[in-house]
């Protein structure tokens, strides 16, 4: 019974400190310093346990085996936990042929902003509709984007959010 609690808590270890790490991750992307520092120590301080439960017992193969599907688990669930959260901004390229209806006024409508380019494609003149929104609200775009124009082309990348007006104080300091 030992045995088996000590496996289970090596298991629920690992998922969690790498579940952690991939939250950290994201968030140090997202510029969330503080958050993210927060999160590694604990996520090292969890990481120390496990490891020291498996060097306990490294004759015992189950430990090392717990050790490392605890790794593929945190990882999984990390990745759930980051797209629940949805930090962060998505920038969405829409591009239609211009002799369609616009996708850019229902955007406004929903409460996005939209800029729109014209633009020289592969069969002829097209509308480029940029739009950034936060990542939570990217479904509610595209909703409104296929009710309006179903065949359009997009791409979706997330954004990089720093603090701009600081970098911008500081370079002219320099």
């Amino acid at each position: 019974m030992e045995v088996a609690l000590d496996l289970a808590l090596i298991f629920v270890l690992r998922t969690l400190d790498v579940g952690m790490a991939t939250v950290r991750i994201v968030l140090l992307s997202r510029g969330k310093k503080g958050t993210a520092t927060a999160i590694g120590f604990f996520e090292c301080l969890i990481w120390v346990i496990a490891v020291s439960r498996v060097m306990e017992g490294l004759d015992d193969p189950l430990r090392m085996v717990a050790f490392a599907a605890g790794f593929a688990s945190g990882t999984y669930f990390g990745s759930l936990v980051e797209e629940w959260l949805a930090i962060g901004q998505t920038l969405i390229r829409i591009i239609t042929p211009s002799d369609g209806p616009s996708v850019a006024p229902a955007i406004h409508d929903a409460g996005f902003g939209a800029t729109v380019l014209n633009g020289d494609g592969r069969d002829g003149d097209v509308r480029v509709c940029f739009t950034v929104v936060p990542r939570k609200r990217v479904d509610d775009v595209l909703r409104i984007v296929h009710s309006i124009a179903p065949g359009a082309y997009l791409t979706i990348e997330d954004t990089a959010t720093p603090d701009w007006h600081q970098r911008i104080e500081r370079a002219v300091r320099r």
